[in-house]
């Protein structure tokens, strides 16, 4: 278990109440070793951010296991996830989550005052520094590009030193060279940092970028499809 980054064992998970309850992930088993770079593909509706959601924490599978940098995140209540989450994984969003009444350092440095970590701050300005945004320290997010704010939420996410990152469709707000500029920033960062890379994407260009990628179809993992788009 050393070796795996993230290892699913038969994770099933149903969202909605009711008639309009849904089947989202069936039974999907997938083991992702540490410093690998792994896509998730498929049809909309595949269930790929479902599953990059719960592989984050941010879902609880109905049933099945979850384990992540070692930790069973069944064995956390949801004070513990939030901790865990926080020091050990970086979540890169398609619509950036900042907070729009804080600057980029404020935002940055956000979840390490949650955790009461020292320096927030410098270790925020180093953070946006390396992602080039140290002339936009003390800009709000409205003041910012799509590219830059994507920039800020990257460096939120890798403010902590997290050992895995995920992102979900990170290039899916901006245009074609600005994407690019931030798919370079993020296997960048994966190969400096020694970090797991896992992201969503409809862009099989991107796909291609990573050491694997893998196809969802209808919540289950095309095993005729994984290794290649």
């Amino acid at each position: 278990m050393q070796d795996k980054a993230i290892a699913l064992h038969d994770v099933d998970l149903s969202l909605g109440r009711g008639a309009a309850r849904v089947h989202i992930l069936k039974g999907v088993s997938l083991d992702i070793p540490k410093g690998e770079a792994v896509g998730l593909v498929g049809p909309s509706g595949s269930g790929k951010s479902t599953l990059l959601m719960t592989m984050a924490g941010l879902e609880r599978p109905d049933s099945g296991k979850i384990i992540v940098d070692g930790t069973d995140l069944a064995g956390l209540d949801e004070d513990g996830l939030a901790r865990f989450r926080g020091r050990r994984i970086g979540i890169v969003f398609q619509s950036f989550h900042l907070v729009p009444t804080m600057t980029a350092i404020e935002n940055v440095a956000l979840p390490l005052e949650l955790a009461g970590e020292d320096e927030a701050f410098e270790r925020a300005e180093a953070e946006l520094t390396a992602v080039g945004l140290s002339h936009r320290l003390h800009h709000y997010p409205a003041q910012l590009s799509g590219g830059e704010q994507q920039r800020v939420a990257i460096a939120r996410a890798i403010v902590p030193n997290p050992a895995i990152l995920v992102a979900d469709e990170p290039t899916g707000n901006l245009d074609e060279t600005t994407g690019q500029s931030i798919v370079d920033l993020l296997f960048a960062l994966k190969r400096d940092r020694g970090a797991t890379l896992v992201l969503v994407t409809h862009d099989l260009n991107l796909a291609r970028l990573c050491d694997r990628t893998v196809r969802l179809r209808s919540g289950l993992i095309d095993t005729d499809a994984a290794a290649r788009v």
